[in-house]
């Protein structure tokens, strides 16, 4: 489903409009090994968490641990919003945790390994919400010896 905002309610439409949309070149941020040899965590914000762990609430800055070998049917979405279509990850959770595709680059020998755990976060939470849960989440994602992440903003 294309959602255009000509279809939207004017508010929202207005909202979106105003929302200023940066442009990155690819030149990666920082000098690094190969990605046939790194070790790459998803990190998504799309409120998954493992059925029976905690929701997301509104301005949860926290995040949601997803062990690598979690089954699809064992995850669940949280994630609070009216404007948010869950139909695309009910289809096929690589729409927003790419999970079998990064297995894939795994196996092909494009990635050098996987995480033993990958991360969510809800998007649209305040920024200053997330930051003691991040520093953390940097700790252990060091200790895991992940040195590239794949962020999939929802």
């Amino acid at each position: 489903m294309v959602k255009r905002l000509s279809d939207m309610p004017e508010v929202e439409a207005m909202h979106l409009r105003r929302i200023e949309c940066p442009a990155y070149d690819d030149t990666a941020a920082l000098p690094g090994r190969p990605l046939d040899q790194r070790r790459v965590v998803i990190i998504s914000t799309a409120g998954l968490h493992k059925r029976g762990d905690r929701p997301f609430r509104p301005g949860d800055g926290s995040y949601r641990i997803i062990p690598a070998e979690t089954p699809a049917n064992e995850l669940v979405m949280s994630h609070i919003s009216v404007n948010f279509d869950r139909t695309g990850f009910q289809q096929d959770l690589n729409v927003a945790f790419p999970i079998d595709r990064l297995r894939e680059l795994v196996d092909e020998r494009r990635v050098g390994s996987m995480a033993s755990v990958h991360y969510s976060f809800m998007g649209a939470f305040p920024p200053a919400a997330a930051e003691p849960h991040a520093a953390h989440l940097a700790g252990l994602l060091k200790a895991d010896g992940v040195d590239a992440a794949l962020l999939v903003p929802v």
